[in-house]
């Protein structure tokens, strides 16, 4: 009979949360998750408040232990000669729980009040989003411009363990401004980065895009280029200026330089001109035989290359192949420390030939032009878009020579790389064909899980 009473109780109760308040008991009880660590400290607190109360009754010579049986002892005969003990036990047990719980859920409720606005999510969907994301694997991605800031978009909501390798070569625009006018590293790329590795700060990250369109010297240039200029005079290098940055906009993971050296790129083309500058080399409208740096062998960022070793996954693109991927890799010790990993290493090849880059390229000439540069093979397998564009675009970029970069299987194949066919593109109503960040980026993750548990 108190079984079924009991059962009768709990199902009422319930049928009554549910009706009542479902979702906010749901939230309650996502407090008892295993490894939050907050069921021992309230254990402690209760603990903690019973034991001042008894340290006072003690001082106070009111031998409370006798007392508080003797009270116990006259308050349970009291409920037991109203109520039989097999529905006044379940009852008060029941009381006791729920005052409890009540109490606990109030405090913290008052408390989370303090740390966030009206309109955010609750502070237990923080917390477990928080413990799941330090759990993600540590991934370290390689290049630059908007192919790369458009994966980490994706990326950051899969692990806050992501490091970003940046080109410092960057010497057009705003960048290539601050370059010779200030002499700083171009903060472009790095800009751009950090912005895409935010923790939806929306305001903050806008504020960091926002580009001037007025103003004598300022038209052109944007907020965060001129505040990591900025920064890196007042810390004295752009690393400390990047760390600082990334604490304003609550960046999840890390953007490094690949080297602090003042970096310029060279090529070689095939009609035998050598045109120096990144922005000059896709000028140019050449084809690219081969490409270097000014300083031959600049030196790698320490922390970049810690983080290479380190890593448990390393992606490569997607981006401007001889102006954005490869410049990295012209880093002897990041390349060194690249082909030195035993993790999943895999190349993100673009979608359409750049012009003045990559015109007629195939996937396998891609993989050549990295292998060439950097005299090793640093990846053992390719991620292509498998889906071609529309009529649309395929017209669009034809008008501008360039056409879908084509995937020339045995030749990959003979290269020793393995290939990874997804549809991982973004047509816009224009016709502009980019990756999608969170469909490149699950993609990503679901290859890096497959090899991660085949091994």
């Amino acid at each position: 009979m108190s079984i079924g009473f009991l059962r009768q109780a709990l199902n009422a109760l319930q049928r009554q949360s549910r009706r009542r308040t479902p979702h906010r008991v749901n939230q309650w009880f996502k407090w008892l998750s295993p490894g939050l660590s907050i069921k021992r400290w309230l254990l402690i607190s209760v603990g903690g408040v019973l034991l001042a109360g008894l340290g006072f009754a003690i001082s106070l010579k009111l031998t409370p232990i006798f007392w508080a049986i003797q009270l116990l002892k006259d308050l349970l005969g009291l409920i037991t000669n109203i109520l039989p003990y097999y529905i006044s036990g379940p009852v008060v047990l029941l009381c006791g729980l729920l005052l409890l719980l009540w109490g606990q859920t109030r405090t913290v409720s008052s408390i989370t009040q303090v740390f966030r606005q009206e309109g955010d999510e609750e502070l237990i969907d923080v917390l477990m989003a928080h413990r799941r994301l330090n759990r993600g694997p540590k991934i370290v991605v390689i290049g630059g411009g908007t192919g790369l800031s458009t994966l980490l978009r994706g990326l950051k909501t899969y692990s806050a363990n992501t490091t970003a390798v940046v080109t410092v070569a960057d010497d057009g625009g705003s960048s290539g401004r601050l370059r010779r006018e200030i002499g700083v590293l171009p903060p472009g790329d790095i800009r751009n980065c950090l912005a895409a590795l935010a923790d939806e700060e929306k305001l903050l990250t806008e504020l960091f895009q926002y580009r001037f369109r007025a103003g004598d010297g300022l038209t052109g240039h944007s907020f965060g280029n001129l505040f990591l200029t900025a920064l890196s005079d007042i810390t004295g290098d752009l690393e400390r200026a990047i760390a600082a940055s990334s604490k304003v906009l609550a960046v999840r993971g890390q953007v490094l330089p690949a080297t602090l050296s003042d970096v310029r790129l060279w090529a070689e083309l095939a009609d035998g001109r050598r045109i120096e500058g990144e922005s000059n080399i896709t000028a140019a409208g050449g084809n690219v035989v081969k490409i270097g740096c000014i300083p031959e062998n600049p030196p790698g960022l320490p922390a970049a290359i810690k983080a290479i070793k380190e890593a448990d996954y390393i992606i490569m693109g997607p981006g401007s192949l001889y102006t954005s991927v490869i410049p990295n890799l012209l880093v002897k010790e990041i390349a060194d420390a690249i082909a030195a990993s035993v993790a999943p290493r895999i190349y993100v090849c673009n979608i359409m030939t750049q012009p003045g880059e990559t015109a007629g390229y195939s996937v396998a000439d891609h993989i050549r032009a990295i292998d060439a540069a950097c005299e090793k093979p640093l990846f053992n397998a390719v991620l292509v878009h498998k889906k071609s564009p529309s009529a649309r675009a395929l017209i669009r970029y034809a008008e501008q020579n360039s056409h879908p970069v084509f995937l020339d299987r045995e030749a990959v194949s003979l290269l020793g790389r393995r290939i990874v066919l997804a549809n991982v593109m973004h047509e816009d109503e224009t016709g502009c064909v980019r990756h999608d960040s969170q469909r490149l980026a699950r993609v990503l993750l679901r290859w890096y899980g497959g090899t991660h548990h085949g091994k």
